[in-house]
């Protein structure tokens, strides 16, 4: 399959609304590659808060995005008995760069790669983009583990 749209996101991955963020996961290469989309909109649950008057969406939830999308490549390439009962965690970010603010209204797309695995311990890189325009990068890392 190349293309994940909400709900089967939503069939691989815990997160539920508000904090499920990506919409989209499509051109997956099985567990190696593959770009997201985030629908950042006036009514985002942050807007009201971060900030008001002047939207932006936080990095930090930019980064989630990049876990999200990351998430769903790694458990739609995986077999399903081998993701059944497990979460995927986040165990480190690296150089995360916030180059350009992302305001309500565009289409954040993610680029996600995975650059290894070891065992349950995975590493991504990801680039972040609306129209074309860089807006973040990050290194980071994750691990699957049990659900308890």
């Amino acid at each position: 399959m190349t293309e994940l749209n909400k709900q089967q996101i939503i069939d691989l991955l815990p997160h539920r609304e508000p904090m499920l963020l990506i919409n989209r996961l499509f051109n997956i290469k099985k567990l190696q590659s593959a770009e997201a989309e985030v629908l950042v909109r006036k009514n985002s649950f942050f807007v009201q808060g971060h900030f008001p008057g002047q939207p932006v969406m936080p990095g930090v939830l930019i980064v989630e995005s990049f876990g999200q999308a990351a998430a769903a490549l790694t458990a739609n390439g995986l077999e399903k008995s081998t993701y059944d009962d497990k979460l995927v965690f986040l165990m480190s970010i690296e150089k995360a760069r916030f180059r350009n603010p992302v305001i309500p209204d565009c289409n954040l797309i993610l680029n996600i790669e995975a650059m290894r695995s070891h065992g349950r311990v995975w590493k991504y890189k990801g680039e972040a983009f609306v129209d074309g325009k860089k807006m973040a990068d990050a290194i980071w890392s994750a691990t699957i583990v049990d659900k308890k």
